[in-house]
């Protein structure tokens, strides 16, 4: 697959182009090519996912209660931990405006959908924005972006662990900190990640999120450590093993090119991303696992992305990517191969600490 990534960055064009015009199709022509109803959202629709999703969730509660057996918390963890990150997605699609025509109707289901999962949901969706409007550029984007080798080798030891050693468990961290080298918290309005318009959407969800922590609180207090953990604790690890997970995956490959200045643009950048299967668990996880497609138009709604994916494949032909590995050798193989880039290069590649030189 990189040969076709070579020959896509191969035109000297790319230092000019806004459009994608060294490729063989356009931005337009790629959207021209999908059904116009995939870009239409159903509230109706989109609402079944969440009232099925929050079905789910409840009875599987209840018969985790029910049973309150030793042998079961954990299989109710990985379950339920499972179906709080299908309620994240979508949460994520009312962060995109993919999950209805209505503002409000994102707003409210979006905070509905994030805040008992911890995610503050327009301080998210404001640095998932800035994602998607700078996929692949180093200097800018906001998600999994590689550090530099000389980052990596200034890196103290606890950032190279949770970056490097435990990354599946990083994400509530990253909600304060962002990753390394980058300044600013999800939770307050002066941070860099925000406009000065968006201060009380930012303040807004930082008090649900303050709230839910306020009733997690008080359940423990009323019933105990113990039922903190069986009950939401958890799940709550799993939900952030599968968000660290997909996230990861999405964006990590060794032959996955990563861009500086002139050498980026949306097109480009939004085709270094690759689709994954998950199996059993696509339908679960909302078709989170078709990424190139959500990249390229972030509007569409997960119950769209499979029929848009195979429209664009025939024009994206070779510069389509697909893995048909399983999750975790992926995971494995660009676990211990993907660390950082080269400081230099308009167009640079993930690299191994394995071949780090001693300076």
């Amino acid at each position: 697959m990189q040969s076709n990534l070579l020959k896509l960055n191969a035109s000297p064009k790319a230092e000019s182009s806004e459009d994608g015009a060294e490729l063989p199709f356009t931005l337009q022509q790629l959207k021209s090519a999908i059904p116009p109803e995939c870009f239409q959202p159903s509230a109706w629709k989109s609402l079944s996912y969440f009232f099925l999703d929050v079905s789910v969730i409840s009875l599987l509660y209840a018969v985790a209660h029910y049973l309150d057996s030793l042998w079961f918390w954990p299989v109710f963890w990985l379950m339920q931990g499972t179906m709080f990150w299908a309620l994240f997605v979508v949460g994520h699609d009312c962060g995109h405006g993919s999950f209805s025509k209505s503002k409000s109707l994102n707003n409210w289901i979006g905070h509905l959908a994030h805040t008992p999962i911890l995610v503050p949901f327009h301080g998210w969706r404001i640095s998932h924005r800035t994602h998607h409007q700078n996929t692949g550029n180093i200097d800018t984007d906001e998600s999994w972006c590689p550090v530099t080798e000389s980052k990596y080798r200034q890196m103290p030891w606890y950032e190279k662990l949770f970056r490097f050693q435990v990354l599946l468990i990083a994400y509530p961290l990253y909600l304060f900190k962002r990753s390394p080298g980058k300044k600013g918290s999800h939770f307050l309005p002066n941070s860099p990640l925000f406009r000065p318009t968006e201060k009380w959407d930012v303040i807004t969800s930082t008090v649900c999120w303050t709230l839910m922590v306020g009733f997690l609180g008080w359940l423990t207090y009323q019933y105990g450590w113990l039922f903190l953990l069986k009950y939401y604790f958890g799940p709550y690890v799993v939900f952030v093993v599968w968000l660290d997970l997909v996230t990861f995956l999405h964006h990590t490959e060794s032959d996955i090119p990563w861009y500086r200045g002139k050498d980026w643009y949306f097109l480009k950048g939004a085709l270094s991303t690759i689709d994954r299967d998950y199996g059993l668990i696509n339908n679960i996880h909302h078709n989170i696992g078709t990424h190139v497609a959500h990249h390229l138009f972030l509007t569409i709604p997960h119950y769209h992305l499979k029929t848009a994916t195979e429209a664009l494949k025939p024009i994206l032909g070779d510069y389509y990517r697909e893995s048909g590995e399983s999750i975790l050798r992926s995971f494995v193989r660009s676990y211990l191969s993907c660390h950082f880039v080269s400081d230099t290069g308009g167009i640079v590649y993930y690299r191994s600490k394995q071949g780090l030189k001693k300076v």
